[in-house]
């Protein structure tokens, strides 16, 4: 039933390989501690996803499963293409942070807004002239969904962060690199 045509939605929704450079790098949401049961209680994001494709045409769009590491690294595969992220923009779930102060064997919360699982947000692309006219009406739409632009995409493949130290280089091929 349900499900069936939620895959449609999705497949028609979702692009992957449109990015180009210069495109914004926006995601909807929070990121990380999904752990926390957020999962169980969500709804993958398909209304702002239709919304956001007869409105905008993002030029690439994915939904964040597998941790936004991981789901941007096929986006950026497709593309051809790298991104370049901004530790200070990526909007981290308040969990991830409470769990990372409570445990030390808990993930850093920038690590867990890239790797935990289970997010069900959407990643897209957006030219950059597009961002203002976004916000404006992404936020009349869906009041109650966050939406931050993270990064852009740059010529260079791989995944970089941008920390106040300098970039950071962000394995996008699994989990076995972050342990």
């Amino acid at each position: 039933g349900v499900s069936l045509v939620g895959e449609v939605a999705r497949d028609k929704c979702l692009l992957r390989s449109g990015a180009a450079v210069g495109d914004g790098v926006w995601v909807t949401g929070e990121l990380g501690g999904s752990i926390a049961g957020h999962h169980l209680t969500f709804t993958p994001r398909l209304a702002e996803a239709q919304w956001l494709a007869a409105n905008f045409k993002p030029s690439a769009m994915i939904d964040l499963s597998d941790g936004l590491a991981g789901d941007l690294g096929h986006l950026l595969t497709s593309a051809i293409a790298g991104a370049e992220l901004l530790e200070s923009a990526l909007p981290i779930r308040r969990e991830a942070r409470l769990r990372a102060k409570e445990s030390e064997a808990a993930k850093p919360p920038l690590l867990a807004a890239l790797t935990d699982g289970e997010d069900y947000e959407l990643c897209f692309t957006l030219g950059q002239g597009q961002a203002v006219a976004l916000l404006d009406q992404f936020k009349q739409q869906f009041p109650d969904t966050p939406l931050c632009c993270i990064g852009k995409i740059v010529p260079q493949p791989g995944l970089k962060i941008r920390q106040k130290t300098g970039l950071m280089e962000i394995a996008t091929r699994g989990h076995v690199h972050f342990q």
